[in-house]
Formats: structure tokens, C-alpha cells, sequence
């Protein structure tokens, strides 16, 4: 356990964070920042490391190594904020109280910043005859796979919405391109991207305008509002919703997403995730917040949205710690980088509110805007583990 300094000031508020992604980690830093040792925090992870889902397409397409862009937990030092790596396997939401693999953990307030699962079982043939991209392990066990790749027909495609990080299907097809371009065998090669969407990224009209025009200028099979319902791993066919049959050589898949099955068995979840007051991300349940891709507040499933509400639930916290009330609401915005490859970077800007359509403007494609992507991490890489 961290030590406490100056137990009279200590708060009498024990806050236990399930999840160390972008939300957990935010929220425990401005805790930290604010109170010092006068907080008494659990951070909670079954990971040993955080890593950035950007980097899994720079570990994929052999940009750069695995250990380049793991950040261990262990390097967590925060002032009043306990880290504890395991596993949790029972939430009581009514009582606060989380049962691990290293025992059980009481709070006075509870903040689920679990993430949503994939499952790549849901989707016929995929674990056997494709391979999944969006978690670490399927990211990195495809580094080997796409520097051997001798070319061929590639799909990629996501199996149902909502997904996390909305952006990372068509990254991968426009990096694919340049990788396969690098090593000269694009000619002899297609790429199709499969989604259930009719645009690559909804909210941004101008976004998804770019993109269209990057897949045909780059010769880029396009199939909107579409999903494969199996792969026929025999024939290498992926079967699509409407019975039409696209051959493959190479599957990259996004699989199902679903919440947490402790979150599940919690009694936490309406149709599949976590109901929270869109301004306050408050539970049904008195003191239990949730956050980020666990939830169904309504923004995409990306980090930095987690982020954004991690912010306002860390300032309603500290208010509450100090005998104050908190304005403070989530405005539902966020920013997301778009990897077009050959260097460029753009950058969409979205804001989701409640009972509103959802707005989002573009800033490029351009190599500057790929520093502008390299600071956001950094910059939270420093502030989250102090370096």
C-alpha cells in the first residue's frame, strides 16, 4: 500500500477504479494531482500494461517493437493510489463492493472503466480460419504474419456496431495499401473493407468523404453497410450477410464487442452495456459511476472519450471531497487521429450530446498533423506514469 501523509487530512473516501485504459488512468492522475497522499485510491487491472490502440497498428505493420509501446503498471507512482493487478470477478454495485483474485475490495464510491470484450467465437470461422487485430495479442502475433504476407486478397472487416476506436478499420486498409506497396507486391494485390455503416466514420460527413476518396484513388474495395457472417475457411471465402461471397488470402477481423461478463452477471448492464446519466456518468446505483467503453452514454468507443468523461467524474470526486458540489457535465467531445498511411495524419473532431445529432469536422490528411498525433501520446504517457 501507498503510505498516507498527514492522516488528519486524509478524506474518509475510499474510491476504487476498475480498469487502468484511458479513463482509469485520467481520473486516478487528477485525483492524485489534486489530494497527494490525502487520497485513498484502488486502481484495479488484470493487465500488467497499458498500451495506446494506435500502437497496435504501428507493432502490426512493423513501425515499430512491442516494448516500444508498453507501459508498465508497475511504473504507476501515484501519491494515495494503490495499483493492484487482477482480476475481478464479482461486482456488488448496491454494496460497493469487488471480489478479486487478490480478495475483496470495499469503496465508498465505485468507478467500472472496464472496456468491452470481443468476441471473436460470434462470428463462424473466425478464430479458425481469420485472424482478429483489436486486441494486444492479435495486434502483435500479426507482425510476423503481415511481414511474411506474399500478397493476395485482404479483407478487413468489422463484424457489428459498436466497436471501439470507429477510425482503426479504415487505418488498417489504407496502411495495408502503403505496406504492401513498400514491399512491391500491391499490384498483385486487393484490399476490401467490410463494414456495418453506411460511411467509414458517420459523425464526420467530411471524414468519411476523405476516406471514400483515399479507398478509390488507392483501389480499395468499399462495402458499406455490410457484415460477414462467416468464413468458410475450406473454400477462403468470407460469406456476407446478404449471401455474396468475397475470396481471401489474408482476414483481418474485428470481432463482436460486448460488456464484461462481471459486468453482466453485476446486474450493470441494459441491452449489452451500462446506462449512465449522459452529464454525470452517474449508475442507477448511489455512488457507482462508469465510464468509457463499458458504457452506452453514446459516444464512439475510443480512449479519448473515456478520457473526457473520466475529467468530469474526477472533478464531481474532488468536489465531493471537499464538502463542495461539482457543475461540471460531460460535453461530449473528442478528438481522434486518422492514420491515412504514407505518413499523413488527419484529425477529426466530434461531439456527441444528448437528444443532438452528432457534429465532427476534419483537419487534414498531412505529415505535420502525425507530430500532432506523436505529442497526444507522449503528453499522456507523461502525465498518467510521470514520464
Amino acid at each position: 500500500m501507498t503510505g498516507r501523509a498527514n492522516d488528519a487530512y486524509r478524506p474518509a473516501v475510499r474510491i476504487v477504479v476498475l480498469g487502468a485504459g484511458f479513463g482509469g488512468l485520467e481520473l486516478t492522475t487528477t485525483l492524485a494531482d489534486t489530494f497527494g497522499a490525502d487520497v485513498d485510491v484502488v486502481l484495479i487491472d488484470q493487465n500488467d500494461a497499458f498500451v495506446f490502440g494506435f500502437s497496435k497498428l504501428d507493432v502490426m505493420f512493423g513501425r515499430t517493437v512491442p516494448d516500444a509501446v508498453r507501459h508498465p503498471y508497475g511504473d504507476l507512482v501515484k501519491a494515495g493510489t494503490t495499483f493492484v493487478q487482477s482480476t475481478v470477478r464479482a461486482i456488488d454495485p448496491v454494496a460497493k463492493r469487488v471480489e478479486t483474485d487478490d480478495g475483496p475490495f470495499e469503496a465508498d464510491v465505485l468507478v467500472v472503466a472496464l472496456g468491452a470484450d470481443l468476441d471473436p467465437s460470434a462470428t463462424p470461422g473466425l478464430v479458425e480460419a481469420g485472424n482478429e487485430f483489436y486486441t494486444v495479442a492479435g495486434a502483435f502475433g500479426l507482425r510476423d504474419v503481415l511481414a511474411g504476407f506474399p500478397g493476395g486478397h485482404v479483407i478487413v472487416a468489422v463484424r457489428s456496431a459498436p466497436f471501439k476506436c470507429p477510425p482503426a478499420p479504415s487505418e488498417t486498409a489504407l496502411l495495408m495499401d502503403t505496406h504492401l506497396r513498400e514491399r512491391g507486391i500491391r499490384d498483385g494485390s486487393e484490399i476490401s473493407l467490410v463494414m456495418p455503416m453506411g460511411a467509414p466514420i458517420p459523425p464526420s460527413p467530411d471524414a468519411s468523404q476523405a476516406l471514400l476518396a483515399a479507398f478509390a484513388a488507392r483501389g480499395i474495395g468499399w462495402y458499406p453497410d455490410s457484415t460477414v457472417q462467416r468464413l468458410d475457411g475450406a473454400r477462403r471465402v468470407a460469406v456476407l450477410h446478404d449471401g455474396r461471397e468475397l475470396p481471401y488470402d489474408l482476414f483481418l477481423g474485428v470481432p463482436q464487442h460486448v460488456a464484461p461478463a462481471v459486468v453482466e452477471d453485476a446486474g450493470l448492464t441494459v441491452d449489452g452495456w451500462i446506462p449512465v446519466d449522459p452529464l454525470t456518468l452517474e449508475t442507477k446505483y448511489p455512488d457507482v459511476y462508469a465510464i468509457g467503453d463499458v458504457t452506452s452514454v453514446g459516444t464512439p468507443k475510443a480512449g479519448v472519450f473515456a478520457e473526457g468523461q473520466a475529467a468530469v467524474v474526477a472533478e464531481r470526486l474532488v468536489a465531493r471531497i471537499r464538502g463542495e458540489t461539482s457543475p461540471t457535465q460531460y460535453d461530449g467531445r473528442g478528438i481522434c487521429y486518422l492514420e491515412f498511411g504514407r505518413d499523413e495524419v488527419a484529425k477529426v473532431e466530434v461531439t456527441f450530446l444528448s437528444g443532438e445529432a452528432p457534429r465532427g469536422a476534419l483537419e487534414g490528411p498531412s505529415l505535420a498533423l502525425a507530430a500532432d498525433k506523436r505529442e497526444f501520446g507522449s503528453s499522456r504517457i507523461e502525465r498518467w506514469f510521470g514520464r
